[in-house]
């Protein structure tokens, strides 16, 4: 089971993986946020659960959007019932 990061945690994940300095993820750096969190999802996963976390569809997922991915794929207090979700 992979712990939850604070809000606090989160953002200084998402900072760090923002590569491009612009508060918005691409693909890749979208990837290093999951790796960083404990999240393991194949390729195709991802590419799946970043178009679906893209609700601008403006191609890059925002710290909001981030948020709402995750609480979608499960994450409360406790932590995350499925990595796999």
């Amino acid at each position: 089971m992979t712990t939850k990061p604070t809000g606090d945690d989160l953002l200084a994940v998402f900072a760090r993986s923002d590569l491009g300095g612009d508060d918005r993820l691409d693909l890749m750096e979208f990837g290093m946020v999951l790796d960083s969190i404990g999240l393991s999802w194949t390729r195709a996963e991802v590419q799946d659960r970043f178009e679906r976390a893209d609700t601008n569809r403006d191609g890059f997922i925002s710290l909001p959007e981030l948020r709402i991915l995750l609480e979608a794929q499960g994450w409360s207090e406790g932590g995350v019932r499925s990595a796999r979700g």
